[in-house]
């Protein structure tokens, strides 16, 4: 049976690496997580050694681009390293996010929340816009943080439209910033700030990127709802001991771990055997109905 190899690059800790072994439809498949801590050369070096020796590659810690809405703002040092691949498929988990509606009606269907009134942090709507316009339909109160998460800047904003607006004017600007200065990337992914907790305490439910929501992470989370990914059995325990009452990956967990956007995405383009110009998140939901693939919710507490 042919090997499949995945491999995540990504602008994150090194400390976060993971890999596994697993089968899936039949086909095996070896997942690799690879952190550079930072240093963009060495990601732009490793995606150059990887290209056309492995069935896909996933981009962590910077996006190919920034999405509010209709508009579409290309990110700077995502698409400098996107050009370091010229052969095998690369994706950076927008594909996946993209369609994380559905994961909203699903902890509807079978869980009975997001309630209409229910306060939610939403990190960043220009990582998860889709899943921000699911809240709203779904009668959230949505505070949308990428001012605070992305700049450190306490302006939250209570409406998506007038996030967009905002973005309009701004984006532009803030996608030729080097990403480390956007998102937390290398050793900073390990640590915290206790700064903007009443944003937490304000929320029933936060949701978005892992490592944004960390970024500020206050002691006390009790009765708290996180919807994330890319979640480690020491995260995990964390936000237990903090008190959140319930966990929800947006991916399966393997061998005690949630990868990322980009790492299950660029694992169905593996086993779709997808090449670059074939790729289309519209062949994602059909292959993640068959893997049985479904949000995955923990009661911490």
């Amino acid at each position: 049976m042919e090997l499949k190899r995945v491999v995540s690059v990504s602008l994150g800790s090194s400390k976060r690496d993971h890999s596994v072994l697993t089968e899936l439809l039949g086909q095996r498949i070896y997942i690799e997580r690879i952190g550079v801590d930072g240093d963009i050369k060495r990601a732009e070096n490793l995606l150059e050694q990887l290209d056309g020796r492995v069935s896909a590659i996933g981009l962590g810690g910077v996006n190919f681009n920034l999405q509010t809405g209709r508009y579409c703002f290309p990110l700077r040092d995502g698409i400098k390293l996107a050009r370091r691949v010229k052969k095998t498929p690369l994706v950076d988990g927008s594909g996946l996010k993209s369609g994380e509606k559905r994961l909203i009606s699903f902890l509807q269907k079978n869980y009975g929340w997001p309630r209409g009134g229910q306060r939610v942090l939403l990190t960043s709507a220009l990582d998860r816009f889709g899943l921000g316009e699911a809240l709203e339909k779904a009668g959230c109160r949505i505070l949308v943080g990428d001012a605070i998460f992305a700049l450190g800047i306490p302006l939250p904003f209570y409406s998506l439209r007038l996030f967009e607006l905002a973005a309009l004017l701004t984006v532009p600007f803030l996608s030729c910033l080097p990403v480390k200065w956007l998102y937390p990337t290398g050793g900073k992914q390990l640590t915290t700030k206790k700064r903007f907790t009443r944003y937490y305490l304000w929320a029933d439910i936060i949701a978005g990127d892992f490592h944004f929501l960390h970024r500020y992470l206050p002691e006390n989370l009790s009765g708290k709802d996180i919807i994330t990914s890319t979640v480690t059995k020491e995260n995990k325990e964390e936000l237990k001991f903090k008190g959140v009452r319930c966990l929800v990956t947006t991916g399966p967990s393997f061998e005690g771990r949630s990868f990322g956007a980009n790492v299950m995405e660029a694992v169905c383009v593996a086993l779709l055997g997808l090449s670059r110009e074939e790729l289309n998140p519209e062949k994602y939901p059909p292959l993640l109905d068959e893997l049985g693939w479904k949000p995955r919710v923990e009661y911490l507490n």
